[in-house]
């Protein structure tokens, strides 16, 4: 008899194993994320439809969807299946909605202190709980004092999970495949690269990783995921999602993990396996391994926007030749710098923008603390009735213990032209200068130059 009843088990333990197995081969997720906090959810599954016009409930969506992004099709019979109406159900069962629909019904309660009453609810607006009890009397019980309560069964109208509901004509009875499809807001990625540069500062190794931040109220079981890089426009604004606390999970990987393509203008960084995407999750994925490139150390000094600061400036060409050229979605890139006892030192971090393969990245870090710049109006004075002369002096000291160069830059009004200069210029634009200045180590530099603006 034990044997038997042990079979029994085992056989009930298959059954339910392999139903579980046909069920999620029966459902397959794609997601498709973008930047600006939307993303595009294609769910298939399969559904049995009753020919004639039926209702059928479709759950575990996301609890930001966009209602009016959905698309509905049968890939078994596509022109056997149509939608007459969509509702999208998203009053979510809690205490406060269960008290209101039983409002002129019979409810039980109990306190904190294990008293119990029973009655007809009046009123559950406000802090306090009003009941009329069977002697008609009333009784008012604070919301904060009640431990329990107890109702007959789930009012009509509330629901525990997010459902479309749609109203379908169906010629053909029977099992279906379909596609579902929506927008959903409150997911979105971003990427973010790690640098360490080496001792003289002239090779980089960058890697890059995906961070997913998913708050749309779903999650996505082994979906095949694609992230798209690129400026996508929406008709109207999307409300900013706030950041709450979330799981976090690193997934580390040698081997790539994205295949990247062009598509459209933009570009598309598909995962090369199934990824579950869960609720309240931040989710890093490596987007490729490290790889060393060669990077310049610049110095820069805009005296007009900052008038002693000297910025530092890691410069890298994104090519394949110089150990990169991939496309590098937007985002932040961190660098750090090894001690000499081996240990890192983070030394600063910039946002690049969408950067396309043979573009040069340019990453400000800080400010150089042994390069100071000084910027001094000398003279300004009006040369007839639709003219005027400036006269400008920059100073750069040097205290570090080898020779640099600083780029300095001046900004100019519209009809300038340069009457006088020290040091040799270089038009980069209309309205922009630029001096190449060579400083010898503890030494001081001084550019000077007169400027004659036409109206």
């Amino acid at each position: 008899m034990k044997n038997r009843i042990r079979k029994i088990s085992y056989s009930i333990i298959l059954f339910l194993i392999c139903a579980a197995n046909t069920l999620a081969q029966d459902k397959e997720i794609g997601l498709t994320i973008y930047n600006n906090n939307l993303a595009l959810v294609r769910d298939v599954r399969t559904l049995q439809l009753t020919k004639g016009i039926s209702e059928i409930k479709f759950q575990d969506v996301a609890a930001q969807i966009d209602p009016t992004s959905v698309y509905f099709a049968s890939l078994t019979a596509p022109d056997k299946v149509v939608i007459l109406e969509q509702n999208y159900e998203y009053d979510l069962v809690n205490t406060t909605k269960i008290l209101q629909k039983y409002i002129e019904q019979e409810i039980r309660l109990e306190t904190k202190e294990g008293t119990a009453y029973s009655g007809t609810l009046l009123n559950a607006s406000g802090k306090d709980i009003i009941l009329r009890e069977s002697d008609g009397g009333i009784k008012i019980v604070r919301r904060e004092a009640v431990e329990n309560m107890a109702f007959p069964k789930l009012p009509d109208g509330l629901i525990t999970r997010p459902t479309l509901v749609w109203s379908i004509d169906c010629q053909q009875a029977g099992k279906h495949k379909t596609e579902v499809g929506y927008l959903t807001n409150g997911i979105q990625w971003h990427a973010e690269y790690v640098g360490v540069v080496n001792k003289d500062d002239t090779v980089l190794e960058l890697s890059g990783w995906v961070s997913l931040d998913n708050k749309s109220g779903a999650t996505y079981e082994n979906a095949k995921l694609k992230l798209v890089a690129g400026d996508v426009h929406r008709a109207q604004d999307v409300r900013p999602f706030r950041r709450g606390r979330g799981q976090m999970e690193m997934m580390v990987s040698s081997a790539p993990q994205f295949a990247e393509k062009a598509f459209f203008e933009y570009h598309i960084y598909t995962l090369q396996r199934p990824a579950t995407v869960a609720n309240n999750q931040i989710k890093q994925i490596s987007l490729f391994s490290p790889a060393e490139t060669k990077v310049n150390k610049t110095y820069s000094y805009d005296g007009a926007r900052d008038r002693k600061k000297v910025r530092v400036n890691l410069e890298f060409e994104n090519k394949k030749a110089s150990g990169l050229g991939m496309p590098l979605p937007k985002g932040k890139v961190r660098v750090y710098k090894r001690d000499d006892d081996k240990s890192l030192i983070f030394i600063g971090e910039d946002f690049i923008d969408h950067t396309p393969k043979d573009e040069k990245v340019r990453v400000y870090v800080g400010n150089a603390f042994d390069i100071v710049g000084e910027r001094t109006q000398k003279d300004r004075k009006s040369v007839g009735k639709t003219s005027w002369q400036e006269s400008w002096q920059i100073k750069l000291r040097n205290h570090k213990d080898k020779t640099v160069r600083v780029t300095v830059i001046e900004h100019l009004r519209f009809g300038w032209e340069i009457l006088q200069n020290t040091r040799a210029y270089k038009k980069k634009d209309a309205a922009t200068i630029e001096f190449s200045i060579e400083i010898p180590k503890d030494a001081e530099v001084v550019v000077e130059y007169v400027v004659r603006y036409n109206k």
